[in-house]
């Protein structure tokens, strides 16, 4: 070899500029190995920085040869070899030697299988074969990363492995797909890393990987490296129940926690001095929400967010559990030790929007490639945020593949869908305009409705039992029918009109009710148009909406028996529940992200009651079938007293499948009312099995003593009725014949 070809690596000077510019479009058609013109082998490698280099035999670590560093580009090393055969590199920095194998000598990783499913938007499980994926390569063992960038000039892969130079690990695109991918030898689990990406128009800010499965803790913004999740599953009793336990005739009663400010470690003054992890948390959370009887707790996203005060909300991590509360190994064991103690856990997710965060998804190639590029389209003006391209493919595979990830690698028991309706309509929270039509000239996104078409029905094939359920506000019909029936395939709805009505109602002066009586029976109009879970979520306690206990009118006692009304007619109507930690026990402050709730309150009996009697509502909701195993079937709920809106009186019967009825009688207003006659179908003995007055809830314990006989008087088209004392801003729920509660 002349020193001309030695100063140059054999390389055109176009090579050579492209290189030092960080603009090579294929790395690997110039460094690595190389046959020559002499028939050996050329070996290239570009270190920037680096002092000097040999290469090494990797079988016994012997000098094969001494690298040649170009004086035309300085960090150009180049060596000549007499045949083909597995080498080290021998790197001389400033800050040492380093010993490893040249990422530029392995070939391709990612099989034509997995890129051609990527481009369909069908691959099930990218989570385990994109992003960064620990492997061994022709026996070593070091860390595959890729990511989808098709309009980028060049991606690098960038860390502290490599001093986050982007000129050092440039990438091999696999041109069908617009996949980067490239074999980085001798990294594990723990890097931090980055992608540089060269678009059109020059280098982007470094960028998260979409498909990282950790993160570091906010506010720093690296993926880490994160091996297969090591985790034994003891959970198998639980996966195995979970069908019966999902069925629509099962109660499901959830508990809906933000799992930094449920409980925190508090410092001398009472303030926040750290987050539990999951372990810790799950010590403290499953014995209560065990007390407490729910059946299953739903966590806002825990995905990685870049902003706390997003709630989660605002995701860009959506394989990665947040580092908030430790590392996936730690939330699978929190999940574990849910369903250990009889708990199913629901996650919320979004794939509705994603923040603008220069290192996120926005603009990631150079190009609007996971947002749709006409903010008309693309932008929530609500939010701020950017709006998902569900008619790409490699977007929607993306979201399914996130999806699934939490369904199967977690055991998560059911995806709680944020903002469905912002999805379903292309003019949602928009003026004329400012949308644009679908190819039909409508308002429907058909795109996000052929994905959340096709996110059910994937989830009921893949993942047996679990439940989908969808925060969607519009009267949009079957949201919660079969796909197969036209429907968009939903497990359940929440019912945003019943809590809307409802809380109006309960928030009036009981000398206004009677004119907003119909507020409270309307939603029977529509209940089983839908599987409905009823929600008093996060929303209805922040941003000046005041906390649940303090939209309740009156003075401290009767804000109190108004709140306990108002939880004992919503777990005796018809529909699954759902409440928001802190209402359980009537927190006065509205819901703080940063605060833990205020605990201190259960030291008095107007809060122990309230709790208690939430504990005693699910106890009921649970064993008695009349209250959930026809909440969707109009069977299953009768109308006796809808119409007394002078008195604010409410009774109705709630029928299990088996014929057994449940009365339930409601008084909103503070006058007690004696011997109020209300018809019931049979003859005997019905008695209290619940009085949200009752004492043992700090209540004024007006009652029926325990029971009430029937008498042979016909009322309420029934043929016997009783004659009862109706607490004062109270409910009765009574069983006929059914032994006393303790």
């Amino acid at each position: 070899m002349n020193a001309t070809t030695r100063d140059n690596g054999g390389l055109r000077q176009h090579d050579l500029n492209e290189l030092a510019r960080a603009e090579h479009a294929d790395p690997f058609a110039v460094l690595g190995p190389h046959r020559d013109a002499s028939g050996g082998i050329s070996v290239r490698a570009f270190l920037p920085s680096a002092l000097h280099a040999k290469v090494l035999a990797r079988d016994d670590g012997r000098v094969l040869a001494e690298m040649h560093q170009s004086s035309l580009l300085p960090g150009l090393f180049t060596a000549h070899l007499e045949h083909s055969q597995p080498y080290l590199l021998q790197i001389g920095w400033a800050g040492g030697e380093q010993v490893t194998e040249d990422p530029y000598s392995f070939g391709a990783v990612l099989g034509d299988m997995d890129l051609h499913l990527f481009n369909e938007g069908t691959h099930r499980d990218l989570s385990s074969r994109f992003g960064a994926q620990p492997m061994q390569v022709e026996g070593v063992e070091g860390v595959c990363f890729s990511v989808w960038a098709p309009n980028a000039r060049r991606v690098s892969v960038v860390g502290c492995f490599n001093n986050w130079d982007g000129r050092r690990h440039p990438m091999r695109l696999r041109h069908g797909a617009g996949v980067w991918e490239l074999f980085v030898p001798r990294l594990g689990p723990g890097e931090t890393y980055k992608f540089e990406v060269l678009g059109a128009e020059g280098v982007l800010p470094l960028k998260a990987d979409p498909l990282a499965r950790a993160t570091e803790l906010p506010p720093s913004t690296a993926s880490k490296v994160a091996g297969s999740l090591a985790h034994t599953w003891g959970d198998g009793e639980w996966m195995a129940q979970r069908d019966q336990r999902h069925a629509v005739s099962a109660p499901l009663s959830i508990y809906e926690l933000h799992a930094g400010s449920w409980r925190c470690e508090l410092d001398e003054l009472g303030d926040t001095a750290r987050l539990y992890n999951w372990r810790e948390l799950a010590e403290h959370l499953v014995p209560y929400v065990q007390q407490l009887g729910f059946t299953h707790i739903e966590l806002l996203p825990i995905m990685e967010h870049p902003f706390g005060g997003s709630w989660g909300y605002q995701p860009l991590s959506m394989f990665a559990p947040t580092s908030r509360y430790g590392t996936a190994e730690d939330f699978a064991a929190f999940i574990d030790a849910c369903h250990q103690g009889g708990i199913g856990v629901i996650l919320d997710w979004v794939p509705a929007h994603f923040p603008t965060d220069e290192h996120g998804l926005a603009r990631f190639d150079g190009t609007a490639l996971y947002e749709y590029a006409n903010p008309h389209e693309g932008f929530h003006q609500d939010w701020n945020t950017l709006i998902y391209n569900l008619g790409r493919n490699e977007v929607r595979g993306f979201m399914l593949a996130s999806a699934l990830h939490w369904l199967k690698h977690f055991h998560i028991d059911g995806l709680r869908v944020d903002a469905v309706a912002s999805m379903l309509y292309r003019d949602y929270s928009r003026k004329a305009g400012e949308w644009v039509p679908n190819r039909y000239g409508g308002r429907e996104n058909l795109e996000a409705i052929e994905f959340i078409r096709q996110l059910n029905s994937v989830a009921a094939q893949e993942v047996p039992g679990a439940l989908i359920i969808a925060e969607e506000s519009t009267a949009w019909p079957g949201v919660s029918q079969p796909v197969e029936q036209g429907g968009l395939g939903f497990s359940y709805k929440w019912n945003m009109g019943w809590m809307h009505d409802t809380l109006h109602y309960i928030q009036n002066d009981p000398i206004h009710r009677p004119h907003h009586h119909n507020e409270l029976s309307f939603g029977l109009v529509y209940a089983y148009s839908e599987r409905f879970v009823l929600p008093i979520s996060h929303d209805e306690v922040v941003h000046g909406k005041h906390s649940l206990i303090d939209k309740m009118p009156g003075d401290r006692w009767q804000k109190f028996a108004n709140l306990r009304a108002y939880l004992t007619f919503m777990w005796m109507h018809p529909g699954k529940k759902l409440l928001f930690m802190g209402c359980e026990f009537g927190q006065w402050r509205e819901w703080n992200h940063d605060h833990q709730l205020d605990w201190y309150l259960l030291q008095y009996a107007e809060h122990r009651g309230v709790q208690d009697l939430v504990s005693d509502l699910n106890r009921l909701y649970r064993e008695l079938p009349a209250l959930h195993d026809q909440d969707c079937k109009p069977a299953g709920f009768q109308w006796l007293i809808g119409d007394d809106a002078q008195n604010s009186v409410f009774a109705w019967l709630r029928w299990s499948r088996e014929g057994e009825p449940v009365l339930v009688v409601a008084n909103f207003t503070p006058v007690p009312r004696e011997a109020y006659r209300v018809g019931v179908p049979s003859d005997g003995q019905w008695r209290e099995l619940l009085n949200s007055d009752a004492e043992r809830y700090a209540g004024s314990n007006v009652g029926n003593g325990g029971g009430v006989n029937a008498e042979h008087l016909p009322s309420h088209g029934q043929g016997y009725s009783l004659s009862l004392n109706l607490p004062p801003l109270g409910v009765l729920v009574m069983q006929l014949d059914a032994p006393l509660t303790p």
